[in-house]
């Protein structure tokens, strides 16, 4: 047995949770698709305004 074969606990079992939490994610994601469906179709080209700047006070 050489040591390529040990594993390391800690490490396996943070991928564990990882995968879990991302299927988790990706199952509300696909959720929230059904439920609020986004408009295709449309660009999201838009200007946004400029604020206006305030103008000093004299005092």
């Amino acid at each position: 047995m050489g040591t390529d074969d040990v594993i390391d606990l800690a490490t396996e079992r943070d991928r564990r949770i990882h995968d879990f939490r991302e299927r988790r994610l990706q199952e509300v994601r696909r959720a929230f698709e059904r439920a609020l469906p986004l408009p295709a179709g449309k660009s999201s080209s838009r200007k946004g305004k400029q604020k206006k700047g305030r103008k000093p006070s004299d005092s």
